[in-house]
């Protein structure tokens, strides 16, 4: 059974400190519906740990070190790339209400966290969706290993909310829009629309998720009086270890709300 929490900080941080992954995902879920009911009513304060509780499989390695498969008719390269997914969509959890928790003082309206605890549910139900199918496979999510780069961008922009926005939302998930319907064309080709569809349920959320990054990042960035596309840029130069690649996806991103002329070009600008 789930500790009461009666402020939104106290829920932010059990699920941080919940190292079991399935659990992790469940009071997730529980809690998110308790704020959007009224049953957790008050933001609190309390601190973000550095890093959040993990299970102790997957094992994780550096990110040029976990192997990549095919996916084809067998099913080895499906589990891995729905093992890699529910590892992300785990990492997502966290970093949802990492965000709420650790910048729980920065003098924000309840909006913002209420977009985040809507994205922290819809992560849990990502998870819960791709750990289902491994099942279905007769795998688990801790199987394969995996790795941290996800959370190596947390500790990176943990000290400004602005840099946590442009990072994170503005250039990881977006990321994700780029290459999910890659991803969904190559299952539906060996005829695996159960995981399609789990990917294209993923896909509709996380153009959500860009939209609300952009959003509360515009609204950080008018507090600031700073262009946004000017600061955007400079974030993701100092922050960001790595390249923005194309081929992008414009329509998705446009949905988002992520303006083509940020991103495109970057390498020529920076």
């Amino acid at each position: 059974m789930t500790t009461k929490q009666t402020t939104l900080a106290g829920a932010a941080k059990a699920v941080l400190l919940t190292a079991n992954a399935e659990e992790k995902a469940r009071k997730s879920l529980e809690y998110a519906a308790l704020w959007n009911c009224g049953t957790i009513t008050t933001t609190g304060v309390a601190g973000a740990p550095d890093r959040p509780a993990r299970p102790n499989q997957p094992q994780l390695l550096e990110p040029q070190s976990v192997p990549r498969r095919k996916i084809n008719r067998g099913t080895t390269g499906r589990i891995a790339l729905l093992h890699a997914l529910s590892h992300i969509e785990l990492n997502a959890v966290d970093l949802a209400w990492d965000i709420i928790l650790r910048f729980m003082d920065a003098d924000l309206p309840r909006a913002f966290f209420g977009d985040w605890v809507q994205v922290a549910a819809e992560e849990a139900k990502h998870f819960g969706l791709l750990t289902n199918r491994l099942a279905d496979f007769g795998a688990a999510y801790g199987d394969l290993p995996a790795h941290d780069g996800l959370w190596d961008a947390a500790i990176e922009t943990k000290h400004d909310l602005v840099a946590r926005l442009a990072i994170v939302p503005l250039v990881l998930e977006a990321r994700g829009l780029d290459v999910t319907p890659l991803m969904i064309n190559k299952l539906r080709a060996v005829d695996d629309d159960i995981s399609a569809e789990i990917l294209e349920t993923i896909y509709r959320d996380e153009i959500g998720h860009v939209r609300i990054g952009k959003r509360w990042f515009a609204f950080e960035c008018e507090r600031r009086q700073q262009d946004p596309k000017a600061l955007w840029r400079q974030l993701v130069t100092r922050h960001f270890r790595g390249d923005l690649k194309p081929p992008f996806n414009i329509d998705a991103r446009n949905q988002a709300e992520l303006p083509e002329g940020w991103y495109t070009n970057f390498g020529d600008t920076k």
